[in-house]
C-alpha cells in the first residue's frame, strides 16, 4: 500500500472500530477439530530407527478450525453462534467444554453416538539446551471414518439458519469433513445475501463451489499457484481474476505467511500488504486469524480494504504468537495496530 495517509486512515478507522465494536453476532458453520500439542525434548534418536524420541514434557489443546475462529470473534467482543458437530468422546466434551469457557453457547453443537472427533495431534521437540528452536516433528490426524449423515448436516445447517436474520456476518469454514456440502454452503450463502450480510468463506481448493456468491474467500499463496498451474496461468492476478468472476466472489484474499497478504478485486489492481512481524515463530492459525478478521470488519460495515487491512494485522500477530495454540485477541490486535500507527509516524519524520 503505497499511499501512507490512506493506510493511516484505515488503520485509525480499525482502531476505533475495535474500541467501539458492540457484541454484534455473527453465525459460523463449518467443521472443528481438537488441537493437542505435546512439547518436550528430543535429545536422542531411537536405537532401532533413525527417528527422535520425544520426552514429553507438556500437553496443551484447543479447539481448533471453525471453533477456533469462534474463540477468536469471542475475544474481540462479538457474539458467535456456532454451528458444527462432534463426537460422544472426550474431545467432543473438550472442545465444548473449552467454548463454554469462553461464553460460547454450544446450543448449535451437535453430538453424534458413536463418532470420533477430529484431533490434530503436533508433536514439538527441541534439544534440552536449545528450548527456544523447538519445532514440530510429527503430526498424527484422529478422525471419524464415516461420513457426516444427511439427517445430522441437515439439523446443523438448519440452526444456522435459523440465525443468519439477527447476524452481522455469515462465516463458512470449510475443512472437507462433511458439515459443509454444495447444497447447504448455497442455501447458506443465498440466507446471507437476502439478509444483505458479508460472507466469508474459508474453503477447501476441492470444494470451491460450496462458495459461490461468497463477498470474499481465503486462499493460501500455495493454493492460488496450484490453481494456476492448473489452468495453464503464470500471472497469480489473472488466475484470481478468472476464480472470482467464476465464482462470484467480490475479493479473493491470499495469504503469503511473512510476505504478507493480497487483495484481489473484480476489475481492480491488486492491493500487497506486507507483513509487518519482526519475528515469524509459526504459522498454524492463519486461515482462522484471517476470517475472524474479515467477518469483524466487514460485519461492522467497514469497506473490503479496511477488512484485508485488518487480517493482515491479525495475521502477523498469529506469525509473532509464541504458541500455536493461540488466537486473535482484541488487546494484542489493538495495540498491533497502534504500532503499525507508530510506525507510519516515525516513518514520516
Amino acid at each position: 500500500m503505497d499511499d501512507d495517509t490512506d493506510r493511516a486512515s484505515i488503520l485509525s478507522r480499525l482502531s476505533n472500530m475495535l474500541d467501539s465494536m458492540g457484541e454484534s453476532k455473527v453465525t459460523l458453520i463449518g467443521d472443528v477439530m481438537l488441537d493437542r500439542f505435546h512439547h518436550g525434548y528430543a535429545n536422542n534418536l531411537d536405537s532401532t530407527a533413525p527417528v527422535p524420541v520425544l520426552k514429553i514434557m507438556r500437553t496443551e489443546e484447543t479447539p481448533g478450525a471453525a471453533a477456533h475462529i469462534a474463540l477468536g470473534l469471542r475475544s474481540l467482543g462479538m457474539q458467535v453462534s456456532l454451528h458444527c458437530c462432534v463426537g460422544d468422546d472426550r474431545e467432543g466434551r473438550t472442545i465444548v467444554t473449552k467454548l463454554s469457557e469462553h461464553g460460547i453457547s454450544s446450543e448449535g453443537i451437535q453430538t453424534v453416538p458413536e463418532r470420533n472427533t477430529l484431533t490434530k495431534i503436533r508433536f514439538y521437540g527441541s534439544r534440552e539446551s536449545l528450548l527456544e528452536e523447538s519445532q514440530i516433528l510429527l503430526q498424527a490426524d484422529r478422525g471419524p471414518r464415516d461420513a457426516i449423515s444427511d439427517d445430522i448436516r441437515q439439523t446443523v445447517t438448519q440452526s444456522a439458519m435459523s440465525q443468519i436474520s439477527n447476524s452481522s456476518a455469515v462465516v463458512l469454514s470449510d475443512y472437507d469433513k462433511g458439515v459443509l456440502d454444495t447444497d447447504t454452503s448455497l442455501m447458506l450463502i443465498a440466507a446471507a445475501k437476502r439478509a444483505e450480510l458479508p460472507v466469508i468463506a474459508d474453503p477447501k481448493l476441492t470444494g470451491l463451489d460450496r462458495s459461490a456468491g461468497a463477498d470474499v474467500a481465503l486462499f493460501e499463496n500455495r493454493g492460488l499457484n496450484l490453481l494456476a498451474r492448473r489452468q495453464g496461468i503464470t500471472d497469480q492476478a489473472k488466475a484470481a481474476g478468472d476464480l472470482i468472476s467464476r465464482y462470484g466472489w467480490q475479493a479473493l484474499l491470499v495469504l503469503r505467511g511473512t510476505e504478507g497478504v493480497t487483495l484481489y478485486r473484480a476489475n481492480e489492481e491488486p492491493l500487497h500488504i506486507p507483513c509487518m512481524s519482526p519475528s515469524a515463530v509459526q504459522q498454524i492459525g492463519l486461515h482462522d486469524a484471517a476470517a475472524t478478521a474479515l467477518a469483524a470488519a466487514l460485519g461492522n460495515g467497514l469497506t473490503m480494504i479496511d477488512a484485508a487491512t485488518l487480517a493482515a494485522a491479525a495475521c502477523d500477530c498469529i506469525l509473532a504468537a509464541e504458541a500455536s495454540r493461540e488466537f486473535v485477541d482484541k488487546e494484542t490486535l489493538r495495540l498491533w495496530i497502534d504500532e503499525l500507527s507508530w510506525q507510519l509516524r516515525i516513518s514520516d519524520r
